[in-house]
């Protein structure tokens, strides 16, 4: 941990047109939730508790979604380059003595790691004016060079725009990413002029200013992908791509089965215990907590719940918010579970809607069983008891209580509660009607007959 505190102010001005999007450019998710918030995640990770961003067009979208989460909001009205977003902040920590860490909204994999490593760097013995995060790019492309010795010491920093062909050849890129004293960052800022190829104000000048006061900069270098950002919906589906191969990567190095890891999509958040079996095309959303030896069968969809051990869920099982899964329970194909509990060793095994429900442990609850929870207005629950058994074709019209050990027949509409061990049979008498069909099918035929000639 740094000795001095750390402030970050995150830049999220832009317009981000390239998204084609009514919805600002970093609140577009990747894994399951805005990409800000895996930066704001990162920064509380590396003990970073005042978190400004700077925003422009369509701000407020961004202001709604970070209340309650103890982000401050600058705006920059003008887009008039990354320094003078930057200096938008000022005000806001015109009480902050210590360090802030400049860095941008849509480039959501910036770890913890690298952050405090950056930040720490200016503590080094050289006490250099500013720090400034480096990457190799397998294309260096339109990136801003750093001119840099072996040591990390930066003798220039120049926009791709505005450098040579010489300074073009240089394969250290700029993150944009930059770490300085706040005494200092202000005064820089204030400095940087717009005498460039794009008329803008631009960040990485303040390198240069310190340099030309005969202070030092420095770079320290990160892999590509941490860096990456998104400015594009390709872009996007990239660093998804790149986040899901790196969290499957930890998913089974902590002993996770992935029959085939490239069909299966986690979340940022879930959380999966040890041997568990993941098949193929398997979709985790948010709020997914699987304990040990669980199998998810293939084509399942699982968000907002939680499975115990040993449960069996698909395959084409959705299990949406609200969803628990007792120890050795059965989720089977083609059924749908919501807002409910399943006991120990309950068993839905295929056709199924549970929804609004209390199961039960060593419930088995038959094909096309649906709980019918909604009227139009409300929800209402169901309860079925322990042991119980419902039968296939059932529908439980909530509220309903089913007791222990109670059977409801097949094909049953049950709107009454049923006492425990009792039989629920609800169904219309049979009325057998002989030669009947015959006598359908004949004079149908003739009717159709009669038709053809005509």
């Amino acid at each position: 941990m740094n000795a001095q505190p750390i402030a970050a102010v995150i830049l999220a001005a832009g317009q981000g047109t390239r998204m084609k999007s009514s919805k600002h450019k970093v609140l577009h998710p990747l894994a399951g939730q805005p990409m800000l918030f895996h930066l704001l995640d990162s920064l509380n990770a590396a003990g970073i508790s005042r978190r400004v961003v700077i925003v422009g067009a369509v701000g407020e979208q961004v202001e709604a979604a970070v209340a309650g989460r103890g982000v401050e909001i600058a705006w920059q009205r003008e887009q008039l380059g990354t320094a003078h977003a930057a200096l938008q902040a000022r005000e806001t920590l015109a009480d902050h003595d210590g360090i802030v860490l400049v860095c941008f909204g849509d480039t959501p994999l910036l770890s913890a790691d690298t952050i405090a490593r950056l930040a720490a760097r200016l503590e080094g013995e050289d006490q250099p004016a500013v720090a400034v995060l480096g990457f190799r790019p397998p294309q260096a492309a339109a990136y801003g060079r750093i001119i840099a010795d072996d040591a990390g010491n930066i003798a220039k920093m120049v926009e791709y725009k505005d450098a040579s062909a010489e300074e073009r050849a240089v394969d250290l890129c700029n993150s944009g990413v930059t770490a300085v004293r706040s005494r200092d960052l202000w005064a820089l800022l204030d400095r940087v002029g717009n005498d460039n190829a794009a008329g803008e104000y631009y960040l990485p000048d303040i390198v240069m200013l310190a340099i030309a006061d005969g202070r030092g900069a420095v770079v320290i270098e990160t892999a590509a992908d941490e860096v990456a950002g998104i400015n594009s919906r390709a872009e996007l589906a990239a660093v998804e791509d790149a986040w899901q191969a790196k969290r499957r990567s930890q998913a089974m190095a902590d002993g996770v089965t992935l029959i085939a890891p490239d069909t299966v999509f986690f979340a940022h958040d879930t959380k999966l215990g040890r041997d568990v079996t993941i098949e193929p095309n398997v979709v985790f959303g948010p709020g997914v907590t699987v304990a040990d030896n669980v199998t998810i069968h293939a084509f399942s969809h699982l968000e907002g719940a939680t499975v115990a051990t040993k449960a069996d869920v698909g395959p084409y099982a959705r299990l949406r918010p609200g969803a628990v899964l007792g120890e050795g329970s059965r989720v089977g194909n083609f059924v749908e579970v919501k807002n409910t509990t399943l006991g120990v060793g309950a068993k839905a095994n295929h056709l199924t809607y549970l929804g609004d429900a209390s199961v039960g442990a060593n419930v088995n609850i038959g094909a096309g069983t649906i709980t019918c929870n909604y009227d139009g207005y409300f929800k209402y629950r169901t309860e079925i008891g322990e042991g119980a058994f419902i039968g296939s074709n059932s529908a439980l019209v909530a509220p309903v209580k089913i007791g222990d050990g109670a059977l409801v027949a097949a094909g049953s509409t049950v709107t009454r509660d049923v006492e425990a061990d009792a039989l629920a049979l609800v169904r219309a008498d049979r009325a057998d009607h002989p030669g009947w069909a015959k006598r359908f099918r004949t004079k149908q035929a003739a009717i159709k007959a009669a038709k053809s000639k005509k």
